[in-house]
């Protein structure tokens, strides 16, 4: 029995799937092994009615959500926003972009038992690096656990242009990644975490970093600040 040649061109197609299958597995970073993740839920689906204000009820007027292009900005003076679940060991991804001087963070396990957000939830910070004072301190640079740990390199992109970030919090372990690259990687509760808090400003507040489970909060900093594609799942163990 005769079996015909394949298709020279039915070879180049799977080929290029299979290139671009790996492409995309490459990109993807992996999960701490042993971890099992539950289904994606977009925080931005068609509309910003997973979100509020801290410490409200509902969305602050200069926060702005364009159904048109998926874009959730920050365009006059408002508030801290947080979502409305609270979340424990979970995997976060995002999009943001500032413009020239720009200054703004995301808080994960946010509790509202202080009068403002950072006074008890970590951060991972936004910023212009160029633009902005506090990209001369690395530990204030994008990507850096505020104030704490500082990412290992500047992989930002210039204000304007979009950043990809992603947060995957399991337990006590935090890893911040920015475009790519995995810039900071701590233990929460550690001894080296418990000396790094005490000789910052969050010594002033005596809850800061401790709760397991909480909200995501995105912050206001008085300028302007946009998030799209930001998606969320839980991690279990």
């Amino acid at each position: 029995m005769s079996t015909a040649a394949p298709h020279p061109g039915v070879s180049l197609v799977a080929a290029l799937l299979l290139a671009a299958a790996c492409a995309q597995a490459q990109q993807a970073p992996a999960l701490p092994q042993g971890t099992r993740a539950g289904p994606w839920v977009d925080l931005l689906a068609g509309d910003a009615s997973a979100w509020r204000g801290y410490k409200a009820a509902t969305l602050p007027a200069g926060w702005r959500f364009d159904a048109a292009t998926g874009i959730l900005t920050r365009v006059s003076a408002a508030d801290d926003i947080v979502t409305k679940a609270q979340y424990g060991d979970f995997e976060l991804e995002l999009e943001w972009r500032v413009g020239p001087k720009g200054n703004s963070g995301v808080f994960y396990r946010a509790g509202e038992g202080t009068e403002r957000i950072y006074e008890n939830a970590p951060e991972m910070q936004i910023l212009d690096n160029v633009g902005h004072r506090d990209g001369l301190n690395p530990k204030t640079s994008a990507g850096s656990n505020y104030a704490l740990n500082a990412p290992v390199a500047d992989v930002t992109r210039p204000a304007g242009e979009w950043n990809r970030a992603r947060i995957v919090a399991i337990g006590a372990h935090v890893e911040h990644w920015l475009n790519g690259t995995k810039v900071v990687e701590y233990e929460l509760w550690s001894d080296a975490w418990k000396a790094g808090v005490a000789a910052s400003k969050f010594n002033e507040w005596p809850t800061y970093g401790l709760a397991k489970r909480g909200h995501i909060g995105l912050q206001d900093h008085g300028d302007v600040v946009s998030f799209r594609n930001i998606r969320i799942r839980e991690l279990t163990r």
